[in-house]
């Protein structure tokens, strides 16, 4: 039985399937017309005949839950801390991905650093303090240049190279790490622990963010791009990601952020089909 059903209050079509999966989706609040993640994947979903529906999180009562047993996911939630409560509480009765813990994670520097060294994944050396003390001392302990970046800063805003601690404006506490010298970054998709599609982003720039103006170009995902991927993803407890790279000058990679919630572009992999592939295989082991 295959029943079409269009909400009032929701623009968005599905297919209901009695007999099949349901799929409980929340819009990235940052989606636009000409940028649609959410929109992209609900197209594949159609095309698996796959039926979903779009769940409103700022209309979720956390003490009455709408859904139960689902699978529900979230393909990005406002940073405040209502959407992040409202997403832990619907933890409680379903499976979401991806996680709040890793959501939340990935918003963070500081905890996305700790897992990764705590893992032995690799990353830049890094400072996190509310003296500028230690700062000046981290600073000369690598050559008298290191990035400041913003503990909870997203799209490359806010990070820039300072040689002297009087550069930093910003209010403590410091998150620092060292500068590793370079002309470009990757982004490597992560689904499932598996690394599947990979751009190249460069810039004349400091950062190297498409939202920056950097270039993004797709590349072949060389064994060492995907180890350190790979191995950040893991370290994170994520079921999909975008890990940003920078090469090394002695060969090998760095991690400089894990992004909970990645867009993807420039990629040629075709992500939407293989994230809305991913959701179906992780709904029917929920159901197994």
């Amino acid at each position: 039985m295959v029943v079409s059903f269009v909400s009032e209050r929701n623009p968005y079509v599905f297919a209901l399937h009695t007999e099949l999966i349901m799929i409980h989706i929340i819009p990235k609040p940052t989606d636009t017309p000409g940028d649609n993640s959410t929109g992209m994947v609900m197209d594949e979903l159609r095309r698996l005949d796959v039926p979903f529906a779009v769940l409103d999180l700022a209309a979720v009562d956390p003490f009455h839950l709408p859904v139960e047993g689902e699978t529900i996911w979230a393909c990005g939630i406002r940073q405040d801390g209502v959407q992040f409560e409202l997403l832990k509480a619907l933890e409680l009765a379903n499976h979401v991905i991806n996680s709040p813990e890793a959501i939340a994670t990935c918003a963070s520097k500081v905890t996305t650093t700790a897992k990764l060294i705590h893992a032995g994944a690799p990353s830049p050396d890094t400072c996190f303090t509310n003296d500028k003390k230690i700062v000046a001392d981290f600073l000369a302990s690598h050559g008298g240049r290191a990035v400041y970046k913003p503990v909870y800063g997203f799209d490359g805003n806010g990070i820039y190279l300072f040689e002297s601690v009087d550069q930093i404006t910003e209010a403590a506490p410091y998150y620092v790490q060292e500068y590793v010298r370079n002309d470009r970054d990757y982004r490597i998709f992560v689904i499932g622990n598996k690394a599947v599609g990979a751009i190249k982003r460069e810039s004349a720039h400091l950062t190297h963010n498409i939202h920056q103006g950097g270039c993004g170009c797709a590349v072949e995902i060389s064994p060492e791009m995907r180890a350190a991927a790979e191995s950040a993803a893991a370290a994170v407890g994520i079921d999909y990601c975008g890990v940003d790279l920078l090469p090394l000058e002695d060969g090998g990679y760095t991690v400089l952020e894990v992004n909970g919630t990645p867009n993807w572009h420039c990629m040629t992999v075709p992500i939407p089909r293989l994230l809305a592939e991913y959701l179906v295989e992780q709904e029917k082991l929920g159901r197994q």
